[in-house]
């Protein structure tokens, strides 16, 4: 008999393409994985078992064939299936279509057992909506996995499936592959599909990939879901080689990576996080890579305010869409106190905030193509903060108050002129400071997991490379999973697992 978790992706097809295993038997293990750590974790939300099996009778080709797979509960729509977005305002809606990423991975064999847990219209660096209550991490529930892919990392982190659906607006695949030890690859901006009904997500801050066990799974994922789309607003730079091939070989070649631990917003970094950083450095020169402390001089407050522009934005037009689904005008008991604040202060700014805002991305992005001239890649930490404990970033009862009060009285207006864009700013992002850079700017960045905290729990480091350079990143990664620190997901987890009374 195979053991399942001991086999990433690739490897589930090829005992598939050998006859070694039938894809009903990988359905089979995968649900009873699900069925297993679910009730502790809260990974899925939303099962699709008997779609799955039938799927698994048929006939199947591709790289993945027959290999589970789990979707994460926003913009991954499966025509038919609810999507939620984590919010209880979408409780009825089914989508009409698939969406072009969901397109895609159908050519590649998966088989779709269900949806994965994200905080209310992923807005959240945690995953704990209130419709369907915080999923845990795998290597101690009593911490969050991350967000907004957090349900994707559990159900990875935990064995369910080897890949998992991800999207990334500002962090979302980096940071819970970072708190659960898995590898996570945020690619370019028009890398991968987007729409059928947009031709950018979040202004083209947003990608969708997956998150997975090991690089080489990524990489295939990748390579079978790089597109290029004629609607699209933005088209990735042509890469024409195998993002695969890249990882199997191996290559050794010295790379100049630059490298920062300071915050990009001035806020504190926790030592644990620092220290990955310049452990990673030493391991680096040890390969033969030159490593140089030096930032790209990209203006992060000014970065990060243009991110919230565009964020605020964001969630202010999804409320308005709301009306086509609920059959009227939303209002605050729709969704979450916060996401209704967020959405206000979105409604208070001006069309001059959001063209000074891609101004701040454009002049980004051309300081950091003028650094990648001198760096091939630029290293700092995956998040300035360990893991928090559930529950422990909750809204106060005295903010809920507030929020309500203003809500109410409609003080979106007052709330931006009084400076509490800059006070949400910097309690949002104090944890997760480094991520958004590579959104705004479109880069590829990952996250690599070579690090552990005292209690055991998952660090990650982040790595960004010029637009259009995953090849540089994979390359990079393909080598640093093959040495003794490169976290072993499983294997980890059995002795996290006997600590927390959680079976793996």
């Amino acid at each position: 008999m195979f053991h399942y978790e001991d086999y990433d992706g690739l490897g589930l097809a090829k005992l598939v393409q050998k006859k070694e295993v039938k894809p009903e038997e990988l359905t089979e293990e995968a649900i009873k994985r699900i069925e297993q750590h679910n009730p502790q974790l809260n990974a899925v939300i939303h099962k699709m078992y008997d779609q799955a099996k039938k799927q698994s009778q048929q006939p199947v080709t591709g790289t993945f064939a027959g290999v589970p797979m789990l979707l994460k509960n926003i913009t991954q729509e499966i025509e038919g299936e609810p999507i939620t977005a984590g919010s209880k305002a979408f409780n009825n809606y089914r989508a009409k279509q698939d969406s072009n990423f969901v397109k895609k991975l159908r050519e590649t064999g998966v088989s779709f057992l269900g949806q994965t847990n994200v905080p209310e219209f992923a807005l959240m660096g945690i995953t704990e909506p209130k419709h369907y209550g915080p999923t845990r991490n795998p290597w101690n529930p009593d911490y969050t996995p991350g967000g907004s892919s957090g349900g994707s990392a559990a159900a990875v982190a935990s064995g369910m499936v080897p890949i998992a659906g991800a999207n990334d607006g500002g962090g979302s695949i980096r940071i819970p592959s970072a708190y659960t030890g898995l590898f996570g690859l945020k690619p370019s901006r028009g890398r991968t599909p987007v729409g059928p009904n947009v031709g950018r997500n979040w202004q083209g801050a947003s990608v969708d990939h997956v998150l997975s066990k090991t690089v080489r799974d990524s990489a295939a994922m990748l390579d079978e879901l790089r597109v290029y789309e004629k609607a699209g607003a933005f088209h990735a730079p042509p890469f024409d080689g195998s993002y695969l091939d890249i990882v199997q070989a191996l290559e050794s070649r010295p790379l100049k990576i630059a490298y920062s631990t300071q915050s990009p917003i001035g806020t504190e970094v926790e030592q644990d996080c620092i220290e990955a950083v310049e452990k990673t450095a030493r391991l680096l020169e040890d390969m033969g890579h030159i490593v140089e402390e030096k930032e790209p001089g990209v203006n992060g407050r000014a970065l990060a305010k243009s991110y919230f522009t565009m964020y605020f934005g964001e969630v202010s037009a999804t409320l308005h869409d709301l009306q086509d689904v609920l059959g009227r005008k939303a209002k605050p008991s729709d969704v979450e106190p916060e996401t209704w604040l967020l959405g206000m202060l979105g409604k208070a700014g001006s069309i001059e905030d959001y063209v000074l805002s891609m101004r701040e991305w454009d002049q980004a992005a051309i300081k950091m193509e003028s650094f990648h001239e001198e760096y091939d890649l630029y290293m700092t930490p995956t998040t300035a903060f360990k893991p928090a404990r559930i529950g422990e970033l909750d809204t106060k009862p005295s903010e809920k108050r507030l929020i309500r009060i203003a809500s109410s009285l409609h003080l979106g207006k007052v709330l931006k002129k009084v400076r509490i864009i800059d006070q949400i700013m910097e309690d949002s992002l104090k944890r997760t400071p480094f991520t958004q850079l590579a959104n705004l700017t479109g880069q590829p960045a990952m996250s690599i997991p070579l690090h552990k905290t005292d209690h055991n729990l998952p660090l990650g480091v982040q790595f960004i490379a010029a637009r259009g350079r995953e090849d540089l990143l994979l390359e990079l990664a393909g080598q640093l999973e093959q040495t003794e620190h490169w976290l072993k997901v499983n294997k980890q987890q059995e002795k996290s697992a006997a600590k927390h009374s959680y079976s793996v």
